[in-house]
């Protein structure tokens, strides 16, 4: 799991991450958990809206647009700068730099070993450039469906994720706010992924959440999957193409707040290196790209 945001989460793209107080010392973020393994003949069939009615979308980005183009600025905002509460060695470009459509219905998040603005991070010269974008101040919600459907990328210290903070984060702080990790992947486990609940008296390395492995060995990294949460008032369940690994209700978070009953936005960004992932070695290829064919939130 990552290290706490602070309050530059919230705002504008210009806000860098280098001006983070450091408010919240954590010591590395882990998941906490058991990881569900899942039979070979599991079937998106088993889905939580399998047989429903089609549900009111109130949010879906498919990125359509001509190869070359950023996003959609009315929906989303791009993040700047460095992380140094997780020590991420990437630094998160402006534009389309690092978040660019590629003509086909995607997103492509490119995470790139260069420096091609001399950015500084907070080791020294930044070693790589990625994206990170959020819908902060443009789109939050409370409780339906929220999935994506990506191919992540792969090799040792690659950290892509699909998460949401709560959007009150700014008044109250994290973890006050509430984090929902949706999907995490880091790099030395390829065939697994990992969702996280994140709260006051539950955050950093006593996060509540479970894994998710696919079966027979095969890597996230070699095709594209469906992650998806089900929110309800006091019940969030996770997902991966419409298999449920894990249900979190007030009961788990062992008596502390159950922060997840208000609205929330999305993040999705590709980080390199940190805590949990480690860095880069000799064994990892660049460029890696977190490829995103929609995003939709739905009741």
């Amino acid at each position: 799991m990552r290290m706490p945001p602070t309050q530059s989460d919230v705002m504008t793209v210009h806000m860098s991450w280098r001006r983070r107080t450091a408010l919240y010392a954590l010591a590395l973020l882990c998941t906490s958990g058991a990881v569900a393994a899942v039979p070979a003949g599991a079937s998106a069939a088993t889905g939580p809206h399998s047989g429903a009615a089609p549900a009111a979308v109130k949010f879906e980005e498919n990125f359509d647009g001509p190869a070359g183009s950023g996003v959609d600025g009315s929906k989303w905002q791009i993040e700047t700068g460095d992380n140094v509460n997780n020590h991420e060695r990437q630094y998160y470009t402006s534009g389309n730099s690092n978040a660019q459509l590629d003509g086909q219905g995607n997103l492509v998040i490119t995470a790139r070993k260069e420096n091609p603005g001399n950015y500084q991070c907070w080791y020294g010269t930044c070693e790589y450039t990625s994206a990170r974008l959020n819908t902060s101040g443009k789109f939050d919600s409370a409780y339906g469906r929220v999935e994506a459907r990506m191919k992540i990328p792969r090799g040792q210290g690659i950290w892509p994720a699909f998460w949401m903070l709560g959007s009150d984060m700014g008044q109250v702080g994290w973890p006050n706010s509430g984090e929902i990790d949706i999907m995490e992947n880091v790099g030395f486990e390829p065939g697994t992924v990992h969702g996280t609940l994140h709260g006051p008296g539950y955050s950093g390395a006593g996060g509540i959440g479970a894994g998710y492995n696919l079966p027979n060995g095969e890597a996230f990294a070699d095709n594209f999957h469906t992650f998806a949460v089900d929110w309800a008032p006091d019940s969030i369940t996770w997902s991966v193409d419409g298999n449920v690994y894990q249900t979190r209700t007030p009961a788990d978070v062992g008596g502390n707040p159950w922060v997840f009953n208000k609205p929330f936005f999305l993040i999705l960004n590709l980080a390199v290196g940190g805590y949990w992932p480690g860095d880069p070695d000799g064994s990892t290829v660049f460029p890696q790209q977190l490829v995103v064919d929609y995003v939709r939130v739905s009741d």
